[in-house]
């Protein structure tokens, strides 16, 4: 049939397609809500608090002198499964524990068990022995201060009479546990500290605790007076005797010398109604709150030894830990610092001592196996390389140190001589260690 003028001819398929395409792409999509992205999840468990084992029967034990058996990496390895290491962890982890939510001044005078009172006594005496060894004349150098020695030397004289007043009746086992106490101030050769030597003092307070003397009981008044007690002692013998930070970094960005009082301080803190991680860089909170904190009483003695002012360029990782939304978060960190950066650093693991109350795992090393002297008798400080065939690491002046970092001032040192000297404004403190 012929078309007429009227018909109108259907559109193609091909068209229908593109129209609906058009309109299609001309309609807005629709909105929706998006989606925030999770908080990233830190990979690494936090360390739980395990349960202490009960006190050891002192009749059964055979005390000797600790040695190291860290020498190889098969060592380190047995030690990282050996029950002495959740031992350590639960100790310090349970000693956290005993300071949630408490202050300084919590613990009343009339409470004080009598084994604390007893170690606040040997710290008086410490300190009592660091004004009878005045340091020596060595110009305005800021090194370790000879003297150092002659004041360790006094304390190991004095040690038997205190751990007997501790209730320690045999030599061996006064031997045993006082070489703990001794390494608890630092290292004779090198005259520096560090987080290892703060582990000694803490594995002393282990070892009097595994033989009953110091129950659980008096875990609040060792982290509320001991400690506090210790960390203040440590401070008078760092500028008395200049000693060096045991490595060139400083405690990990933390505090030169001290770890311990973080993870304590961050326990304390844990529910605090208005300090918060941030409160930090207040200023005002430091002076009103450090003295029944320790977390803040180390932060405000770490700005006062820096000549610069912040701690985004002295302290850096204080400074990000400070952006944490809560203790809880920094108290977890710290566990987790303390298993990885203490517990888990060879270099600071190469130097622990195992007797008989902080064994050994059956198959480490002994330094007679692999020819090594005890420590204190090796004029390199004791150092070893972590190889197979444990060979031995000699520090060198024209090298870094691998296994405790290069020789470093004191970072109170520069203060102290400016003192001494009357120039407390002319010679800078030491901004970066």
């Amino acid at each position: 049939m012929p078309s007429t003028s009227h018909d109108v001819s259907l559109p193609s398929r091909t068209r229908l397609v593109n129209i609906e395409r058009n309109q299609f792409h001309n309609k807005l999509p629709r909105l929706t809500p998006r989606k925030r992205a999770p908080p990233p999840q830190n990979p690494v468990p936090v360390p739980e608090t395990s349960p202490l084992p009960p006190p050891l029967d002192s009749a059964c034990l055979n005390f000797c002198e600790p040695s190291r058996r860290i020498l190889s990496p098969r060592d380190y390895e047995l030690f990282q499964a050996s029950p002495t290491y959740d031992l350590i962890l639960a100790f310090v982890f349970s000693l956290s524990q005993a300071a949630v939510d408490k202050k300084l001044s919590a613990v009343r005078i009339e409470e004080i068990p009598s084994a604390v009172r007893q170690i606040l006594s040997i710290l008086s005496s410490v300190d009592d022995t660091v004004q009878r060894c005045p340091p020596a004349d060595q110009g305005r150098s800021r090194f370790g201060n000879p003297a150092f020695r002659d004041f360790l030397d006094a304390i190991c004289t004095q040690s038997p009479s205190w751990h007997t007043s501790l209730g320690l009746a045999s030599r061996p086992a006064i031997v045993e546990v006082s070489t703990y106490l001794h390494n608890s101030f630092g290292n004779r050769t090198r005259i520096d500290y560090g987080s290892g030597h703060e582990l000694n003092f803490i594995i002393w307070l282990l070892c009097l605790n595994r033989l009953s003397i110091l129950p659980p009981s008096t875990f609040s008044a060792l982290v509320l007076l001991v400690i506090p007690r210790y960390i203040y002692l440590m401070r008078k013998i760092q500028s008395t005797y200049y000693l060096e930070p045991a490595g060139s970094h400083g405690v990990w960005g933390l505090d030169d010398y001290h770890f311990l009082p973080f993870l304590f301080g961050a326990s304390q803190l844990l529910h605090h109604p208005y300090i918060r991680p941030l409160s930090i860089h207040n200023e005002l909170v430091l002076e009103e709150e450090g003295d029944d904190y320790l977390y803040l009483n180390m932060v405000r003695e770490t700005m006062a030894s820096k000549s610069v002012k912040g701690l985004k360029w002295t302290q850096p990782m204080l400074d990000d830990i400070s952006g944490a939304k809560s203790w809880e978060k920094v108290e977890q960190g710290m566990r987790r610092m303390f298993a990885k950066e203490v517990l888990g650093k060879l270099p600071v693991m190469q130097h622990f001592l195992f007797g008989s109350l902080v064994p050994a795992a059956e198959g480490m090393s002994r330094e007679t196996e692999v020819g090594l002297k005890p420590e204190a008798e090796e004029n390199e400080g004791g150092e070893v390389v972590l190889e197979e065939d444990g060979a031995r690491h000699v520090h060198r002046d024209d090298a870094w140190g691998d296994c405790c970092g290069i020789k470093i001032p004191s970072t109170v040192a520069a203060k102290e001589e400016a003192r001494k000297h009357g120039e407390e404004e002319g010679l800078r403190r030491i901004p970066f260690d």
